[in-house]
């Protein structure tokens, strides 16, 4: 079992890793591609338009340095133009040097056929093999050489149009090309290793998240995730993940302290019932009005634990209907204290009310339920010669009451879980410090379905106060 959960991890481990990894490098290789597409687009323009800047330059250079060698005594230096003219042949420029008169002076073509020929079919050959869509033409432009406001000569430059490029410009290109290329496989590599890297970093957190989450559902809950991740999402998952923990543990607890209650609390009376009923069937006993009064107050007390699960179940309900009515709360905590005060009395414990008047809309029994269930549990927990205040108030539109006694309070341990069903600080389960442990579970339930909230505040030996707040309408 445990060898089919790690094949498991680690086929979900590769299947993370090799996710993120083909993601960077797919992310990465239409980033590459696009940039290499629009650079390849974009620069081969500009280099297109500066090599058809460039032959321009080139044409004027020439007719510059041809229109220097037409002398004073209205000739042409021949040697120099045909110099001139068979570096021209090289970068695939072709010279025709007209007179006035239109007679050749010196032409390319005339002086070596077959070199330009060999030039003009080379440069057919490797525009057309770079762009096979090129549709180049060969074309004449005619430059005049003026002298004194007189043309004394026309310079014809043959080449092919609109453009074309020589050695030089070939090797730029290819250059260009494989910058392109090697820069490509570089970030495909780069890619590679960081998504790498970073599925690695991503996927040992997850994948403790997940063990994590199969001890939690094998209800081993004492395992902590202790490492934090500087990834907010993953951290927030591995706090997420160990406040499951804890708090699966506690509701763990808390069943089995449930568990544990309900039957302490089914058993002593059903055991009293048990053995009364047995002592009298078998003749033991007689069943005398006493005995008969004992069986029948064991009884009722079976009787009030199912009320008040059913109370319990009514008001945790989502379909609890209120009872609004409007009514003087000071009235309603006035009348219940006088309710309380023989058992005040009895106990000689002081009750203090701070009687004021404050008309609230709300369900008044069920709030009622609130405050008897608070000075019940104030009363069963301060001693001889203590104190019991209650207090009421408005705080901006809110109803606000205060329960607080000098008892024996609440450890910081127990604070927690004071409004869990069944649960009690005592263990002892006395019967004269406490009920079935339902009341403040109960009145926090309407406190809730009034959409107000409960509070505690305690320190052992000082006392405890219940602090309840509610909307007034």
């Amino acid at each position: 079992m445990e060898q089919d959960i790690g094949l498991e991890e680690n086929r979900m481990r590769k299947t993370l890793r090799s996710k993120l990894s083909l993601s960077y490098i797919f992310i990465t290789m239409i980033c590459v591609a696009l940039i290499s597409i629009l650079s390849h687009f974009f620069l081969e323009d500009q280099f297109r338009n500066y090599v058809i800047q460039q032959h321009e330059r080139e044409n004027k250079i020439i007719v510059t340095a041809i229109s220097q060698q037409y002398n004073d005594s209205e000739n042409f230096n021949i040697d120099v133009i045909k110099s001139i003219g068979i570096g021209a042949i090289e970068n695939g420029l072709f010279i025709t040097v007209k007179d006035a008169e239109d007679n050749i002076i010196w032409n390319a073509e005339t002086y070596n056929n077959i070199k330009c020929e060999e030039v003009k079919n080379r440069l057919v050959s490797t525009m057309e093999t770079l762009f096979p869509k090129w549709e180049g033409e060969y074309t004449k432009d005619d430059y005049p050489i003026i002298k004194n406001s007189i043309i004394v000569a026309t310079i014809n430059i043959g080449h092919y149009g609109p453009f074309y490029y020589d050695e030089n410009d070939i090797m730029y290109s290819k250059t260009l090309n494989k910058i392109l290329i090697s820069v490509g496989i570089a970030s495909l590599c780069c890619a590679l290793i960081l998504g790498l890297i970073m599925a690695e970093g991503l996927s040992r957190p997850i994948l403790k998240v997940i063990n994590m989450a199969e001890m939690i559902s094998k209800g081993n809950y004492s395992q902590k995730i202790e490492k934090k991740s500087n990834i907010e999402e993953i951290d927030k998952l591995t706090t997420s993940i160990n406040s499951l923990g804890n708090s699966l543990y506690e509701q763990e607890k808390l069943r089995e302290r449930l568990t544990r209650d309900v039957s302490h609390e089914l058993r002593t009376p059903l055991s009293t019932l048990q053995s009364h009923m047995e002592a009298m069937i078998d003749g033991v006993w007689e069943p005398t009005t006493d005995r008969l009064t004992s069986c029948h107050e064991e009884i009722l007390r079976l009787k009030r634990l199912v009320g008040d699960l059913e109370k319990l179940a009514q008001y945790e309900s989502e379909n609890l209907i209120l009872n609004r009515t409007k009514f003087n709360m000071g009235e309603v905590v006035r009348n219940i204290a006088l309710n309380f005060e023989k058992e005040f009395l009895n106990k000689e414990v002081t009750l203090n009310f701070e009687d004021k008047d404050i008309i609230t809309y709300l369900d008044k029994d069920k709030i009622s339920q609130v405050i008897v269930n608070l000075i019940s549990n104030a009363l069963k927990y301060t001693p001889k010669g203590g104190k019991v205040e209650v207090k009421i108030f408005e705080d901006n539109k809110y109803f606000k009451l205060s329960v607080k006694d000098t008892g024996i309070g609440i450890s910081e341990v127990h604070l927690p879980y004071v409004f869990e069903r069944f649960y009690r600080v005592d263990e002892s389960r006395n019967k004269l410090t406490g009920g079935a442990g339902i009341g403040l579970t109960i009145s926090k339930s309407i406190v809730e379905a009034h959409k107000g909230n409960i509070k505690v505040n305690s320190k052992i030996d000082q006392g405890t106060e219940f602090i309840v707040k509610i909307p007034m309408n």
